[in-house]
């Protein structure tokens, strides 16, 4: 028998693949899992070719196993992995890495084969009749198990139930099934008449075949989620497959619920980074045999293997949240895209406030705009916007009088209010009214932000955390004073101006315990709180019916931003959170205070339209050659010390003289330092996607191959931030 071979992609930062030997009789196959050794080390990778011709090396070593614990991933996944490396200047192995559950990147079989499957009891008296009558928590285990239920459902019972149950199983009285496992149990959902406008949505949606990208412009409030439910119903009725994306994790149970009440009898699975190893790797296998027919996630679930797949859904299409900002930084709704495209289906991108590179895609004719101008409950508006101009006047705790006020009258008729914050902790920074000292991260170019209840300054870049100190370090004064206002000092002053108010505080702080969000969402919806404080955590996706008030705090920052997007987000912002105000047929008001109320962005906001001021902006885009009428990416370099990462910067920047990309000069980046690296970048740019293209792939190549001694780099292509 000749001899076999296999190029496998391994996660390494290397821009090629690696030929193995296939030991005799072994049965693998393209896209299958497989533990080969790499060096010194066992690495996890995936099998892209076979062949019986030897590799051009001296050596060739054997694969060690070939697991056969994951499926293989389908063409389409693989494909979609191929063009995200080359789009990216990635290599393709840490790609594909990126796309499987951690559990798979480990370079031995998975053993929680468990998790994949429920566990249900044939004859539940039989089992019952075994069981003390004492022991309370095992007969209702037991009783649990009339129908199939999952690992997480069981071992929510106690911590000794998985032992029960393996007890059990070995006698015969509890059985593995591949059967869907009982959901939580959610009352239905009946669908809500749409008015004309969702209806030309839906049917636009249900209508489309082939791949048709089309985008839902619709203002806050206008039931682009019910348009989704009632596409997806569509969907499911053809037996095929479903996938919705959403930016953030704490998006995805309220919207997880939402989905359940309205299709109750679907086996539904969500996919995100909070999940536990072995619950994402079943709801992944469930989503890839097409026992699962809808799938929520964030932005690793456009990577889910879907064998059915009819439509995509990406939920607030805007938002940052889909770009990844570390390591392999791609665009989750830009894969969506391209995901349709392969699979020749719809994808519908959903949004108040579109991106402009969508909006310039439906105004060029690419994507099909949508629009919902109305909101979906009868007789509600939006919410009335106002402007408080806070220059020369004296505020209390960081309130204007107009403020205050509006808060007093929302409490006093029995509505909630929502003051809007986007800063953490009690202040920005601690300073020194007598020589000027501001508490400063050691390890970043970041002022440590004051955690009062804690007592502690932290950096919300690095994480590094110090004692608030007695006195200043400088000159030994005691009377240190908090600079600015974060959810936390609003949150003081709040209880001290409203004591008989019920106030939640949201925020990344307030929600770190895994279902603290869940529970604080469902205070505000039972009307246990009336008085929220909280940061973008609450600008998207959540329905607050009595929310009548929302008050703006700190808006100006994003007005003065060296970087050209600052406005598009400022705006996109304020417009989502304002949303938030007046859903349930009362009307809602928003008052924004400022510093500079004449501004021309303030006059665009308040006019409450979107669809201008996204053409007033690529009006200027266009007119400085910015994307999207230009393509840029970022080189990044980082070393202990600033002069090296200049020095690579600009030997790289030689490499590429002459050509059709523009290099700009090598620039501290605007955090200059982070975690103790030294950072700086280097802007490319091209009036075409070829020639960027191009220089990338050349320069991922180069570097890959001769490394740069004490600098880490990092490419980065549409770049969100600078």
């Amino acid at each position: 028998m000749s001899e076999r071979y296999v190029s496998v992609a391994l996660d390494v930062p290397l821009p090629r693949v690696f030929d193995y030997r296939l030991p005799d009789a072994w049965q693998v196959a393209v896209g299958q899992r497989v533990i080969v050794p790499f060096g010194r080390q066992v690495l996890s990778g995936i099998a892209l070719a076979l062949g019986d011709t030897a590799p051009d090396v001296a050596t060739v070593r054997d694969v060690l196993d070939a697991p056969g614990d994951m499926p293989p991933l389908p063409g389409d996944v693989l494909d979609l992995c191929r063009f995200c490396a080359d789009y990216y200047a990635y290599p393709l192995g840490a790609v594909l890495a990126a796309a499987l559950p951690g559990a798979f990147r480990q370079p031995r079989p998975w053993p929680g084969h468990e998790e994949a499957g429920a566990y249900v009891a044939p004859d539940v008296a039989r089992l019952l009749a075994t069981i003390s009558a004492r022991a309370a928590k095992q007969r209702a285990l037991a009783e649990l198990l009339t129908q199939p239920r999952r690992v997480d459902a069981i071992r929510a019972v106690a911590g000794d139930a998985m032992r029960w149950l393996r007890d059990w199983q070995a006698v015969g009285l509890v059985e593995r099934t591949r059967a869907p496992a009982v959901a939580t149990e959610v009352a239905p959902s009946a669908s809500p008449e749409l008015n004309a406008e969702q209806r030309a949505a839906v049917m636009a949606v249900t209508e489309a075949r082939g791949f048709q990208p089309l985008l839902l412009f619709g203002i806050t409030g206008s039931g682009k989620t019910e348009v989704y439910l009632q596409a997806i119903e569509a969907v499911r009725r053809r037996g095929e497959q479903a996938l919705v994306l959403v930016p953030e994790i704490n998006l995805t149970p309220q919207l997880e619920a939402r989905f359940r009440a309205r299709f109750p009898g679907e086996h539904i699975v969500s996919l995100h980074s909070g999940l536990a190893d072995g619950e994402r790797v079943r709801h992944w296998l469930e989503a890839g045999d097409g026992r699962a027919g809808i799938v929520l996630g964030t932005r690793l679930a456009v990577f889910a293997p879907l064998p059915g797949l009819g439509l995509i859904v990406v939920d607030e299409e805007h938002d940052a949240s889909y770009r990844q900002a570390e390591g392999f930084r791609y665009s989750a709704r830009d894969a969506a895209v391209y995901r349709a495209r392969l699979r020749d289906v719809p994808v519908l991108l959903g949004s108040a406030t579109p991106a402009l590179e969508s909006w310039k895609n439906a105004r060029d004719g690419r994507y099909r705009l949508l629009r919902l101008t109305q909101r979906a409950v009868s007789g509600a508006r939006p919410p009335r916007m106002e402007l408080v101009p806070t220059q020369r006047m004296r505020l209390t705790d960081g309130f204007s009088d107009a403020a205050l006020g509006a808060l007093r009258d929302t409490l006093a008729s029995g509505g909630q209010a929502l003051v809007f914050v986007n800063r953490r902790g009690y202040s920005p920074v601690l300073s020194c009214q007598d020589c000027g000292w501001m508490s400063s991260c050691r390890h970043c170019s970041a002022r440590l932000v004051l955690h009062l209840g804690e007592r502690k300054l932290r950096c919300h870049h690095c994480g590094h955390e110090e004692r608030v100190p007695h006195a200043c370090p400088d000159c030994g004064n005691h009377d240190l004073k908090p600079v600015g206002h974060g959810t936390q000092r609003v949150e003081a002053a709040l209880e001290a101006l409203f004591p008989d108010a019920n106030l939640l505080r949201i925020d990344r702080d307030s929600t770190r315990r895994k279902g603290a969000l869940g529970e604080m969402l469902r205070r505000v919806h039972a009307g246990e709180a009336d008085l929220l404080i909280g940061t973008q955590m609450l600008a998207k996706g959540h329905d607050f019916p009595g929310l009548a008030l929302v008050v703006v705090l700190n808006a100006d920052g994003g007005l003065f931003s060296a970087d050209f997007r600052a406005e598009e987000r400022l705006f996109a912002q304020l417009l989502q959170v304002s949303g938030r105000a007046g859903r349930a047929g009362r009307e809602g008001r928003v008052l924004i205070q400022t510093h500079y109320p004449e501004h021309p962005f303030y006059g665009a906001l308040l006019a409450g339209d979107y669809a201008a001021f996204a053409d007033t902006q690529l009006q200027e885009r266009r007119a400085l050659a910015l994307p999207p009428f230009s393509a840029w990416a970022i080189l990044r370099g980082e070393a202990k010390q600033l002069q090296p990462a200049l020095a690579f910067l600009r030997e790289t920047k030689a490499l590429l003289a002459g050509g059709a990309v523009h290099v700009a000069d090598p620039v501290p980046a605007a955090l200059a330092r982070k975690a103790g690296w030294e950072r700086a970048h280097v802007v490319l740019s091209a009036t075409g996607r070829a020639p960027l293209q191009a220089a990338l792939r050349y320069l991922a190549q180069t570097l890959a191959e001769t490394p740069p001694r004490g600098v880490r780099w990092a490419l980065d292509v549409d770049p969100q931030e600078f």
